[in-house]
């Protein structure tokens, strides 16, 4: 053999395993049985995986991710959780899902090594021989599936026995760049995979009807059960729904086979059947041709991942016509379908572009057939509401309304953020907004439809592969007429915050010299617009390269005043700094706005905001009044809030007012600086009115990873304090208290820990104290709470017990308390507990100490709500001994620190329960702020 003919031989060799290599997919042959009586599937599977890459594998990594339903410590588990979702920690065996590998062998027979790693919802095969480079290697498993409740995640068995079936079996995980991709079992719904080619046998009991975007290549039935042959090219995986009814159904649109049960009860067959075409049509011409036969489209894939502001009013209010709600439900819902069979991006590190793309081509759907509709929709018409600035935002402004949200927040993260490291919020809603906000961004820059025809080409190029940012990238800048490297370095993969303003305008012959400043680090390019006397354009220009600050030299030709970002397509944290009057000594003055409740921030106005009030308490009883404040829909750097209410008791003026600055930083884990003045002035006892007037500063410290929940806090606070004088007080009516805190909370619904030191500095004493709790909710539905404090006085010049550390109600001396009742004594509202300082439910003979004291408390659930609770604890008074005191009873924990009641059985008292007094000794807490209650909700989403 000649050295010539040897040469060629191996590069023809070469060329053949590189285009195999290329074209080379992962093949799986399943044979599946399922068990209804038990939730499971018994499973027979053969997987060829195909080594793409140039490195020499021992195992391969294949995702089990049912079997990320058997722990409650498994990721899964933990990241239910973080999001305050106690369903899976509590859930029974009978719901819980788990995989049972039977065996697993090689094609030679030969019973191969696994273990679970890095997690139990990945395996980790050892393989007896080497895989090489661009080769395969088969392997067969025998392993059973049990199936976990659907109402965990969605997929699984319901309660109506039906089935959902997604990830329900094993799949090979992906080798590349060096290193294996494992994404874990989230509920994030970003399992990554590669193109695979299926053939699966599938038996199920005759009494189901089975939907599937698969061809069905082969149908029998056996007696009661029903034999399916399924077979498919190039799909991420297979999703199987067997329902015992038949809810779905079929539309034929030019070939492609269109399976759904999103509906509209409103609409007819026919107005169905035209919107869907409607629908595909636009997906046709924007991406490009669906490359297979069918898509299945789901009502429950739209509640996952939902139209975030139309699902969330009640039927009977929504405020958008039926096929308006249809057409969008439906769209949305086939794009993510669409794109998650055809677009293999890693959804864990580069679920951004996809989620851009589906909400930018959202914009455009309502862009070109909804151009009038209103982000209110109809109640933008209605008397009372067509005055707000929300009513007067398009549909397509609350992409940018609401990824503002976060920004203004401080709790905003990078597009280019790993998916599970993602808050909620920031994950269902706001990275996605950012992200087609930001292709709106680049249209403008550029030209009108310069991304739509990117993703068109990127579509046609891509589908069907594996593909990563970079090939997104280097598409959109080879094909950009303008350097566009700030928009990944700036805006993707950064969360600095854009700001601009104009610094200053001279006037120059028939021009106009505009200095515009960088208020942040985003070197983004800029619009400046010129509009003059009759609010038209006049010119519109973009700047670039603005590093610091930078003049430009413009027209002067009828302008009146000049408008940074004058259409709102840059998302700028701050607009009210965006224009200047050409004429005029105020150059940025605005018109007073009055508006009932909330509404939009409009950047062109200084908006006063009214609302009718509230509130109670025993001397003032019920106190109406009106809350005026600047606070808009998204949070500002200043805000003000004047709350004067009448006293239908007290027959008095009564209420509250603050002003704050809050600055947000990005420095190490300080990421807020708060700045507050607060007074208010109301009744502490019949006739007896007390006014505060409170500076603060705080500090907000937290962790990097912002779906932590641990936060630290430092404050600082002078509390001034005037009293009426009276015969009852006992103290000098008037005082003033330095107070320092730091405080630790971690507030996760299995292990919440919160912690702090404080100290306190007035002219007749000063006290230390620590406080300490801990709640821990076991895998058995048992909590622990436990909670430690301790306080002791430095010096104590005072000779009442006022200022005194209290074992069961505190005297609130600073005024911090929601006491309906503060004063009282006897009657309902002494019975009021609010859990601080001693924290004891029982009233003792001894409840004060003035130099120190020491207490424990606990309780622990017997059943559900109801707990049994124990303190014990030391307290010293000058010229008395040491006290040893305690107390147990019943607590009926309904909502944890918002409504509870306590029950005293057994104390330092002796058996309270069969004392004729008995109703006066039990205790409870309600909260009733309407605040503190939405935070229960709102909570895990950011």
């Amino acid at each position: 053999m000649t050295q010539r003919y040897t040469n060629f031989l191996y590069c023809t060799v070469c060329l053949f395993l590189f285009l195999n290599a290329a074209k080379a997919q992962n093949k799986i042959i399943l044979n599946a049985s399922l068990h209804p009586t038990q939730q499971t599937i018994n499973i027979r599977q053969e997987i060829t995986f195909q080594n793409t890459s140039n490195d020499t594998l021992k195992s391969i990594y294949l995702y089990d991710w049912n079997n990320a339903y058997s722990s409650k410590h498994s990721p899964l588990a933990k990241r239910f959780a973080e999001e305050y979702n106690k369903n899976f920690h509590l859930a029974k065996n009978e719901n819980i899902g788990y995989t049972k590998i039977i065996t697993a062998t090689d094609d030679d027979y030969n019973f191969l090594n696994w273990d679970r790693k890095p997690a139990i919802d990945f395996i980790k095969l050892t393989l007896k021989k080497t895989l090489l480079p661009h080769s395969t290697v088969t392997v067969h498993l025998t392993y059973a599936v049990k199936l976990p409740n659907a109402k965990f995640t969605g997929y699984g068995f319901t309660e109506e026995g039906n089935y959902n079936l997604k990830y329900w079996y094993i799949i090979p995980a992906v080798y590349e760049n060096g290193k294996w991709t494992l994404n874990s079992n989230k509920n994030l719904n970003n399992l990554y995979t590669s193109p695979t080619n299926y053939n699966i046998s599938f038996n199920f009991p005759s009494k189901y009807n089975l939907t599937t975007s698969l061809p069905i290549t082969e149908t029998k039935k056996i007696g009661e059960i029903n034999h399916y042959l399924l077979a498919d090219n190039g799909r991420p995986d297979v999703r199987l729904i067997l329902h015992q009814k038949k809810p779905f159904l079929d539309y034929d649109d030019n070939g492609l086979e269109v399976i759904t049960d999103i509906n509209s009860t409103d609409l007819v067959l026919a107005d169905k059947i035209a919107s869907t075409d409607k629908v595909l049509q636009f997906i046709k011409e924007n991406l490009g041709t669906y490359p297979f036969k069918k898509i299945v489209v789901t009502n429950d894939d739209y509640k996952r991942n939902p139209l975030y502001g139309l699902n969330q009013l009640p039927s009977f209010i929504r405020p958008f016509q039926d096929y308006f709600q249809y057409e969008l439900k439906l769209l949305k819902t086939t794009l993510v379908e669409y794109t998650h069979n055809t677009l293999y991006f890693n959804p864990n590190n580069e679920k951004w572009i996809s989620d851009g793309v589906i909400t930018y081509l959202l914009m455009k759907y309502v862009d070109e057939n909804y151009p009038h509709m209103k982000l209110l929709g109809n109640l933008a018409d209605v008397w009372g509401v067509r005055s707000f600035n929300l009513s007067k935002m398009d549909f397509n402004d609350q992409y940018s309304f609401l990824s503002m949200l976060v920004v203004r927040k401080n709790i905003d993260q990078a597009l280019n953020t790993p998916t599970d490291s993602l808050t909620k919020f920031n994950e269902k809603i706001a990275n996605s907004y950012k992200a087609a906000v930001g292709f709106e961004y680049l249209d403008k820059y550029l030209h009108k439809n310069y991304m739509a025809d990117n993703i068109k080409e990127f579509y046609s190029q891509y589908a069907g592969k594996n593909v990563n940012q970079d090939n997104f990238e280097n598409m959109l800048t080879a094909n950009a007429s303008k350097d566009i490297k700030w928009f990944f370095k700036d805006y993707v993969n950064s969360r600095e915050k854009i700001d601009f303003k104009i610094k200053n305008v001279t006037k120059v012959n028939d021009s106009l010299l505009v200095t515009i400043k960088n208020k942040r680090e985003t070197n983004v390019p800029i619009t400046l617009f010129a509009i003059d006397e009759n609010d038209s354009i006049v010119d519109k220009y973009w700047f670039n390269n603005i590093e610091n600050e930078k003049t430009f030299k413009i027209k002067n030709n009828g302008v009146d005043r000049l408008v940074l970002n004058y259409d709102k397509v840059i998302p700028e944290i701050n607009q009210r700094n965006n224009w200047k009057s050409i004429n005029g000594i105020f150059s940025t003055n605005r018109k007073f706005q009055f508006r009932f409740f909330k509404d939009a921030e409009n950047p062109y106005y200084n908006q006063l905001f009214y609302v009718p009030i509230i509130s109670y308490n025993l001397y003032d009883g019920l106190t109406p009044g009106l809350k005026i404040n600047n606070k808009t829909l998204l949070e500002k750097p200043f805000i003000f809030d004047i709350n004067p209410s009448y006293g239908t008791t007290s027959k008095k003026l009564v209420g509250s007012a603050g002003l704050s600055y809050r600055a947000y930083l990005d420095h190490d884990n300080l990421y807020a600086v708060r700045f507050s003045l607060g007074a208010s002035s109301s009744h502490y006892a019949p006739e007896l009115r007390y006014t505060s007037l409170t500076p603060s500063v705080s500090l907000s410290f937290r962790n990097p990873d912002l779906r932590s929940n641990e936060r630290q806090y430092f404050n600082v606070r002078f509390v001034n304090i005037h009293r009426d004088q009276s015969d009852i007080i006992d103290t000098n009516p008037d005082y003033s208290v330095f107070n320092a805190r730091y405080s630790y909370v971690n507030n996760g619904i299995v292990n919440y820990l919160y912690w702090y030191t404080d100290t306190q500095v007035a002219a007749q004493f000063s006290k230390l104290s620590f406080n300490m709790e801990y709640r821990k909710l076991f895998d058995n539905n048992l909590q622990l709470n436990l909670r430690f404090y301790a306080g002791a006085f430095i010096y104590n010049d005072t000779n009442t017990n006022f200022f005194s550390f209290a074992l069961d109600r505190p005297t609130d001396y600073l005024f911090d308390y929601g006491y309906l009742g503060r004063s009282e004594e006897t009657g309902l509202l002494s019975q009021q507990y609010i859990i601080a300082e001693g924290g004891f439910k029982s009233k003792l003979q001894y409840p004060y100490a003035n130099e120190w004291m020491t207490t424990t408390n606990a309780s622990f659930n017997v059943w559900r709500w109801i707990e049994l609770y124990g303190d014990a604890g030391f307290l010293k008074s000058r010229g008395l001994p040491t006290h040893f005191v305690y107390d147990s009873g019943v607590r009926l924990n309904l909502v944890t620190d918002y409504f509870e009641l306590y029950f005293p059985v057994y104390s330092s008292n002796g058996w309270e329960i069969g004392q004729g007094d008995y109703s006066e000794r039990i205790r409870f807490i309600v909260t009733i702020s309407p605040k503190t209650l939405i935070g229960l909700f709102t909570r895990r989403w950011f």
